[in-house]
């Protein structure tokens, strides 16, 4: 097993419309997201191969949560993990919205697919 040399971090990428996690300035995963108004729209979450196995996911989408918290936005777990996370942790449900075929639509023609 190798020793971590530090602490894996999460920065926002504004301009990806993403959060990045970061293992010794790698980045080794990421959570994406559209805007809808006072809505964060997170819909895909992923952790590279040579990363798996090491609990990145939870540290990146629960710090990207508390992030949309602070920024006084709410979530729209339309990634089915960031919805299991969201189960998981009651402490963000007061900030949750349902996922509506509305919002999906929505999003589908703002990724264009």
């Amino acid at each position: 097993m190798t020793q971590q040399s530090s602490p894996p971090g999460v920065r926002r990428v504004d301009a990806r419309h993403r959060y990045e996690i970061l293992v010794d300035g790698e980045r080794a995963g990421l959570t994406a997201y559209r805007d809808r108004d006072d809505r964060r729209v997170f819909f895909h979450t992923e952790i590279d191969d040579a990363y798996a196995g090491r609990g990145l996911a939870g540290i990146l989408v629960e710090q990207a949560l508390t992030d949309v918290r602070a920024s006084g936005m709410r979530i729209v777990p339309v990634c089915p993990y960031v919805a299991k996370f969201l189960e998981k942790h009651g402490e963000f449900a007061d900030i949750t919205d349902p996922v509506t075929p509305e919002v999906l639509q929505w999003l589908d023609a703002r990724l264009g697919r």
